[in-house]
């Protein structure tokens, strides 16, 4: 496989590595609470040796080297999180709430604009994703419930001298169910290697918006593009089958992102999937990218009158005039809406996410976004 710089969406059957392994192998088949599984650790009775099974061929080269300050699969390296939502009467209930470090949920909020939804903010106590960590999320919504999932604030993925850090997501919705799958931006410090597998189930009926603002350094200190490997997947199914598979793999040592036809004069990549089968796609598409296009060029006009240098953020005094660029494009097989952002920093582009997401949260659910409680 290219391991250079690339973004696929689309069937699934064009999708080179639609049959590539999990990054972080197989989930505990036992639910446990316990430390991580066997397949993880490389070992047969589930200890933690430092070593797991290769994943994407891209990281086999990282897994076979051991951290010997705490090895993979050793409490602490192992975080998992289990949320499930219910809808009871004329509300959504958190029924399930797990939490192993370095993940931590303080309970509930109630300030969604949509009457019958509940909102969870994830914390963490770690500094940041480090070398060896293997994460585990699942998140699930029940018929007709409605759930808005978010982060206290940016993932942080720390530098790494040996081995790498995997996520895998699986999120599902039944039926008439929504969830809102939207954490703060995750940061790439210089050496981060991350790779990342998330899983979206629907019902026909069902929607999700799951969201992700990727940035590629402390681009405040001019750290641009040092990370060592970033790959992350999506793969959408409806009632079991695959309608989407989407890939990002970006290698700074073998393909520049600054390149054109990449990331170009950009550094950071915003991208919303607004998941809804039996919505009006195309038409959808339309009224979003309207709204992600309007919010990038007021974006731009107000940052241009406050007369701020794009210089502190690693962009060029000569990109100031289009800080981000934006635009929508329905899925394939009416599956939903994607958007794509791209800009010089975090802020604007979580901007024009977010208008998206307020216009998509109005047609789906005639109610706009939750305020952002980070703030």
């Amino acid at each position: 496989m290219a391991s250079g710089p690339a973004r696929r969406t689309g069937d699934p059957a064009a999708a080179d590595d639609s049959e590539q392994p999990d990054c972080a192998g197989d989930e505990d088949p036992a639910g446990t609470a316990g430390g991580g599984d066997a397949r993880r650790s490389g070992s047969a009775d589930g200890t933690a040796s430092g070593v797991d099974d290769p994943p994407h061929p891209a990281f086999a080269e990282y897994a076979t080297e051991s951290v010997p300050q705490a090895p993979v699969g050793a409490a602490g390296k192992d975080g998992r999180l289990d949320l499930a939502f219910a809808r009871a009467g004329g509300e959504t209930r958190l029924v399930r709430d797990f939490a192993r470090v370095p993940f931590h949920v303080s309970g509930t909020l109630g300030h969604d604009p949509h009457p019958a939804s509940e909102t969870v903010y994830v914390q963490s106590p770690s500094g940041g994703v480090a070398q060896g960590d293997r994460h585990t999320v699942t998140v699930s919504v029940g018929a007709n419930a409605v759930a808005h999932v978010s982060t206290g604030s940016a993932t942080k993925v720390l530098s790494m001298e040996r081995n790498y850090a995997a996520a895998d997501l699986a999120l599902s919705v039944a039926a008439g169910g929504h969830l809102d799958y939207v954490p703060a931006p995750t940061i790439l410090h210089e050496g981060a290697r991350l790779c990342q597998d998330v899983t979206v189930d629907l019902a026909p009926t069902a929607s999700a918006v799951v969201g992700e603002v990727l940035v590629p350094g402390r681009l405040a200190r001019g750290e641009r593009f040092d990370f060592d490997r970033y790959r992350s997947t999506c793969e959408v199914r409806v009632d079991g089958e695959v309608r989407v598979a989407d890939a990002t793999h970006l290698d700074p040592g073998d393909a520049d992102p600054a390149a054109p036809g990449v990331m170009g004069e950009f550094a950071v990549l915003g991208t919303l999937y607004v998941l809804a089968p039996d919505a009006d796609a195309p038409s959808l598409s339309d009224r979003l990218h309207e709204r992600v296009t309007a919010a990038a060029a007021r974006d731009a006009s107000e940052t241009s009158e406050r007369g701020e240098p794009a210089e502190s953020d690693g962009a060029s005094a000569e990109s100031d005039a289009e800080t981000v660029r934006a635009g929508a494009t329905a899925l394939p097989n009416a599956t939903g809406v994607l958007v794509r952002a791209l800009g010089h920093r975090a802020d604007p582009v979580t901007h024009a996410l977010r208008a998206a997401w307020d216009g998509a949260r109005t047609d789906l659910l005639g109610v706009g976004a939750p305020a952002d409680r980070r703030q």
